[in-house]
């Protein structure tokens, strides 16, 4: 039997955007309909940044790794993150549950 694909959102009080990333983790989740483990984490100072690889807030890990697959920074700290091309989408996190699950 495979194990439940873990899903955790990290990112900082007073994000501008982590509520709209973990809104869209959670309606993904219910649309794909896949059985996971989803938790949250608050990364609230620097030290937490260091030891979790901070990427940025709001970020996604699914088993772990990115969503979009960067790596850890050099030197983790509090800071928001910048998608380019914009955060996952419902529909992109939906399609990536039901791909890996």
């Amino acid at each position: 039997m495979q194990e439940k694909l873990r899903l955790q959102v990290q990112y900082f009080e007073g994000c501008p955007h982590e509520r709209e990333l973990r809104n869209r983790v959670r309606d993904a989740i219910r649309r794909a309909g896949t059985d996971v483990s989803y938790d949250e984490l608050v990364v609230g100072d620097n030290e937490t940044a260091a030891r979790v690889g901070f990427r940025g807030s709001p970020t996604l890990l699914i088993d772990g790794s990115d969503f979009y697959g960067d790596p850890a920074p050099e030197q983790p700290g509090l800071s928001c993150r910048h998608y380019p091309a914009g955060m996952p989408t419902v529909d992109e996190i939906a399609a990536r549950l039901e791909s890996t699950g």
